[in-house]
């Protein structure tokens, strides 16, 4: 039997090296070459010097050759020369030792006869950064700024700014900024005077805090002498040095009106340019100069449309988006002036979504009698696109013109017939419109509520749509029949509601529709009450706490605190204050017109959104304090994890009583609303004499009305924790990674909380006192993150592993729990949260 045949060879890539030695045969080849003037040298150092290139692109290490490189860079071959450079400039920043070597052949080349290698050289040589190579710049910079080529010169006004920011004293004591004046006011080359503009503003915007003498430079940069002459040249200029140009006119403050109408005349025909980046430049000036003559201004909205409009129809989708986000800044502006213009903002079929947003936004704000019927009818086409997203931003910009009091009866009908479309996304988006329309125009009440009453609420899914339809249920139940029974069906099904906005609102329509029609809705309020006080979410357990106190105290005064007569709401608050608005006019033709926000909002670190943390808990410092010893407690903070009628029995002090330093809801439904009562009824008493009392036979007279007795709500069982529980981090870590997460969830801290909360320890000894235990911490102001874990005290050692995301900006706490018994988790996340509030109070 023949034997197998032999694999074949793989052969070596040619961008990787093939053995430790490769690295050495280059080096080798490269010193037999170097100095060799035989016919085909250079050929040959072109393939050594691009498998050089190559090894160093991908990351391998080939600094070794360095010598052997620069002995090899004698040579007139230009695309040798270009290589070497890039070789060189690459390693000098690593290995500065080596730099010292290229400074003889790099010096040589700046005075070669080619000024493409005499410029090339020079902006390698700048390149090095290498601080003590300094003294060996200043030389090639100054014959550069007067070479012959203005290549040269280009490149040399460049040097400059690059040897400012290895030292700026040298920089400044070489006199090269006066220099570079010079050169800007007499340089034949459009290109060098533009690069001599840059840098000049480059150094003096960044000396101007140190010296006077370099603020009164920056500021002839916009004497008229200077704009005047860059001006007049502008049309010399690329698209890059244009934009350039006109940044700085935007800054320039016109003597008198002649001034503004002769800059405006120069730059007219900039309004036609090709490039987007240099007709927003223009725009800008324009607009900065006339923004205190009213009537000019507003005939610079009307010469700016059509360029504007014309390269929203050109180019990419990107550049659409770019120019259409600056229509949108001026659309907000002046809408009156873009409202016989509204077909130039429908969506086309070939827009991406982000463009058909802006354009549906843009479409909203120029809406008025002249084109809503118009506009309504294009939107409503949309509301049946296959973009989901899309067709919900169409609703609800038809929803808007609506509210703008706009033909409001065609587009009141236009929106119940969204209604009978039968696509969930439709009828949630419509319903959540209806509720605002109603609470602008009551007057509409009897024909929505006669639509609204026919839509099942097991159709409607989604939290907000939800909510709007509780909320008309409980505003309107007087009109719909059914509304106690369809409440009575949802608090029913109350453990299955995720969102805590929807049980808030069920809460509130119970109250209302109790108000309204009392037999049929006690029941379900009563139900509401218990499932609510039984909640493990803060402001859904506090809602409910008040409604039972506020009903205990008075059914009439409960009736004007949940129903009184309500007004038509006028105006809907805005998302943007007009300061931030003006704010981003300001930095016209910048990503803050992109964004919608001021630059400050994304560049300073406060203002950023919270980042991103690893899951890996390694990097976080652990806990200064001990994990394992047991936290130090005083009388107060046991109490924390007593029930009310625990803290009675065992004769404790109540954080509901009057010596408490603040408010403390309880946490669950443990004791009876009786007791809680009569707990309520001397916090009243004591703290406002002269108010009505009420005894505890009234209380029993709400529990049975409501059918809110002991026994009616069975208590879920309490939860204690271990105080000396311990976990070290492997097994923390191992666990973590294990285990799903059960509950995340958004937690508010205090305004004293983060007032406290100075550095990590001062949580984490808060939270001991609890007996949640801190494993790590890290982060720093504004975002902390801190892993906690707890141990439950009765039955099976079971963990509690909870991440802790605090930004101080947004007084916000992310929670995310895992736990070894999932079903725990909610009766934790109540305990967690309760000491998560009660930071910096108590």
């Amino acid at each position: 039997m023949a034997p197998p045949p032999a694999p074949p060879q793989k052969s070596p890539s040619p961008s990787q090296p093939s053995g430790k030695s490769e690295v050495s045969d280059l080096k080798l080849q490269l010193r037999q070459l170097a100095g060799s003037r035989a016919p085909g040298a250079d050929d040959s150092k072109r393939d050594l010097f691009k498998r050089v290139i190559s090894y160093m692109t991908v990351g391998i290490d080939v600094s070794a050759a360095f010598s052997e490189m620069v002995m090899c860079s004698a040579t007139s071959d230009i695309v040798l020369k270009k290589m070497c450079y890039l070789y060189v400039g690459n390693y000098a920043r690593c290995h500065p030792d080596l730099a010292l070597l290229t400074i003889n052949f790099l010096q040589k080349d700046c005075h070669d006869e080619d000024p493409m290698i005499r410029g090339l050289a020079l902006r390698s040589l700048c390149s090095l950064r290498v601080p003590n190579l300094v003294e060996y710049l200043v030389a090639p910079l100054g014959a550069g700024l007067k070479d012959g080529s203005s290549y040269v010169r280009m490149v040399a006004a460049v040097g400059v700014l690059k040897l400012y920011h290895i030292s700026a004293a040298t920089c400044l004591d070489s006199d090269f900024p006066a220099v570079l004046k010079s050169l800007m006011l007499t340089d034949p080359d459009a290109q060098v005077v533009a690069n001599c503009l840059f840098v000049l503003q480059e150094i003096w915007n960044l000396e101007a805090n140190k010296s006077e003498e370099a603020s009164r430079e920056r500021e002839t940069l916009l004497s008229k002498k200077i704009v005047y002459y860059i001006l007049n040249r502008i049309k010399e200029f690329n698209e890059w040095a244009q934009c350039l140009v006109l940044e700085l006119v935007a800054k320039y403050i016109p003597s008198d009106t002649d001034d503004i109408f002769d800059i405006m005349n120069l730059l007219e025909d900039r309004l036609q340019h090709a490039n987007g980046a240099v007709v927003l430049a223009t725009i800008k000036v324009f607009l900065h100069l006339t923004m205190s003559m009213t009537d000019v201004h507003q005939q610079v909205y009307e010469r700016i449309k059509a360029p504007l409009l014309t390269l929203v129809g050109s180019g990419s989708s990107e550049q659409s988006y770019a120019v259409l986000s600056h229509l949108h800044l001026l659309v907000m502006r002046a809408p009156m002036l873009f409202s016989s213009d509204y077909k130039h903002f429908y969506c086309q079929f070939s827009d991406p979504s982000y463009v058909k947003k802006l354009k549906l936004e843009m479409l909203t704000a120029i809406a008025n009698e002249s084109n809503t019927y118009e506009i309504v009818t294009e939107l409503c086409e949309y509301a049946g696109n296959v973009d989901v997203p899309i067709a919900r931003e169409s609703i609800r910009a038809v929803g808007k013109i609506a509210l703008q009091q706009y033909d409001v009866n065609a587009i009141v009908d236009r929106l119940l017939q969204f209604l009978e479309m039968e696509k969930d996304y439709v009828t949630a988006e419509t319903l959540v419109l209806v509720k605002d329309l109603l609470r602008k125009y009551p007057q509409w009440s009897h024909d929505c509520i006669a639509v609204v009453g026919n839509i099942s609420s097991k159709n409607v899914q989604e939290p907000k749509a939800k909510a709007a339809l509780i909320w008309m249920l409980g505003e309107y139940s007087q009109d719909m029949p059914d509304a106690p029974y369809i409440l009575e069906s949802l608090i029913e099904n109350w453990d299955e509601e995720n969102a805590a906005e929807v049980r808030l609102h069920l809460l509130t329509a119970a109250m209302k529709c109790f108000f309204k029609r009392p037999p049929e809705t006690q029941k379900a309020l009563g139900a509401a009450l218990a499932a609510g006080l039984a909640d493990s979410h803060q402001d859904v357990h506090d809602r409910a706490l008040f409604y039972y106190r506020l009903l205990q105290y008075d059914v009439s005064v409960a009736e004007r605190v949940v129903n009184p007569p309500k007004q038509a709401v006028s105006v809907f608050a805005d998302t943007q204050s007009s300061e931030i608005k003006d704010r981003i006019f300001d930095e016209f033709n910048s990503l803050s017109v992109v964004y919608q926000k001021p630059s400050y909002m994304f560049t300073d670190k406060e203002h950023r959104e919270p980042f991103e943390f690893s899951e890996e808990i390694g990097n976080l410092s652990l806990g200064q304090e001990p994990v394992g010893n047991s936290p130090r407690y005083d009388e107060s903070d046991k109490d924390l994890l007593l029930s009310t009628s625990e803290r009675e029995e065992n004769g404790g002090p109540s954080t509901n009583g009057p010596a408490a330093s603040g408010y403390s809801a309880p946490t669950d439904y443990n004791s009876s609303l009786v007791s809680l009562s009569s707990q309520t009824q001397s916090e009243t008493a004591i703290s406002d004499p002269g108010m009505p009392k009420y005894t505890s036979q009234m209380t029993l007279a709400i529990d049975d009305l409501l059918g809110l007795s002991v026994s009616a709500a069975p208590a879920p069982p309490s939860l204690k924790l271990n105080p000396k529980a311990a976990l070290d981090p492997g097994t923390f870590q191992r666990k973590w990674g294990q285990l799903a997460v059960s509950i995340s969830q958004d937690c508010s801290v205090s305004p004293q909380g983060i007032a406290a909360l100075t550095t990590p320890q001062a949580l984490i000894r808060h939270m001991q006192a609890s007996s949640i235990q801190c494993i790590a911490s890290g982060g720093q102001s504004p975002n902390f993150k801190f892993f906690f874990f707890a141990q439950k005290l009765d039955g099976p050692p079971l963990f509690f592993l909870v991440e802790c995301i605090v930004n101080t900006s947004s007084a916000k706490a992310q929670v995310k729990i895992k736990a070894d018994d999932a079903t725990a988790s909610e009766a934790f996340f109540g305990l967690f949260q309760s000491a998560l509030s009660k930071f910096g109070v108590l």
